[in-house]
């Protein structure tokens, strides 16, 4: 099947599936690539973690910061808690800084990744960013805007009101009237944007690889697997990842290393069309998709 042929059955299956898909699938080894809308700008949601957590260990690199620091988090720091880590706490919790880097990358912790926040506002995250020659994600502000969508607002029996919203109130500009989908007031990024940090991360690039190699580690150990883990995750292969979900996005990206010596970054970016919360097979469809973009490559 040619690529166009490909690109325009996925295209098929997504829109029938109630997804808008952004992908990109590279092989780090040979450059070649295959996406759907790779350069559309979407919100970033948890995926801003990765460049966080990218920041945070070049900064403990650069001895600016000690990982050994511990740090005391009272409960109640966010409004709305999430469904992980430290904003479910119900007591104090004094925690050192690496395990905060644990915490807000492989768990998805918001308030640990709010925490290291602190010590690395957004705008130093996105400077750091520009220093190791990646343009196209720019962090804005912390997670704990996240947690403060019409989603919390609403009863719980309006969810699918919150969702609609989500759904209905773009702009053809990529503007929204919920501020945390607007892409110019949110923390946002393409695809390829988030490819080219995965490839700096796996590759030599202008990242220190004492500090690349400790974000990879993380995401080799995130627990968030219920997206695109199950297509790339086998006996002969690792995928090392990092969601990204809020109100009708859904989002993963990661890279597989096979036991062949192939490598391929992977970026899904998406959102629902379906008001609903709870969709097991938009997850599974964008997997399926981003599969069938790696496996092109592979065969090519």
């Amino acid at each position: 099947m040619s690529t166009e042929t490909l690109l325009r059955e996925m295209r098929r299956q997504l829109h029938e599936g109630g997804l808008r898909g952004c992908l990109l699938v590279r092989d780090l080894h040979t450059g070649d690539e295959v996406g759907i809308a790779p350069d559309t700008q979407l919100p970033s949601a948890s995926l801003v973690k990765v460049p966080l957590a990218l920041a945070t260990a070049e900064r403990i690199r650069r001895g600016e910061l000690d990982g050994a620091t511990t740090i005391d988090v009272r409960p109640g720091r966010t409004a709305a808690p999430g469904p992980t880590g430290l904003s479910r706490f119900r007591h104090p919790v004094r925690i050192a800084i690496d395990d905060l880097l644990y915490m807000s990358t492989c768990v998805s912790d918001g308030v640990a990744a709010d925490v290291l926040f602190d010590l690395t506002p957004p705008a130093q995250v996105t400077d750091m960013l520009r220093e190791f020659g990646l343009r196209g994600i720019t962090v804005r502000h912390g997670l704990d805007e996240l947690s403060d969508t019409p989603l919390e607002r609403f009863d719980a029996s309006q969810a699918h009101l919150a969702l609609s919203l989500a759904i209905d109130a773009g702009t053809g500009g990529r503007g929204h009237r919920v501020p945390q989908l607007d892409t110019t007031r949110a923390s946002s990024g393409s695809a390829r944007a988030y490819v080219e940090l995965l490839q700096a991360l796996w590759t030599p690039s202008a990242i220190h690889p004492e500090a690349a190699g400790r974000v990879r580690a993380l995401m080799a150990h995130n627990l968030i697997r219920h997206r695109l883990a199950p297509d790339f995750s086998s006996d002969a292969s690792t995928w090392s990842s990092k969601t990204g979900t809020l109100l009708n996005l859904r989002h993963e990206i990661g890279v597989v290393e096979h036991s062949d010596g192939q490598s391929f970054a992977i970026a899904a970016l998406t959102e629902s069309l379906v008001p609903a919360s709870a969709q097991p097979g938009a997850d599974a469809l964008m997997a399926q998709v981003a599969r069938t973009l790696r496996d092109h490559l592979r065969q090519r």
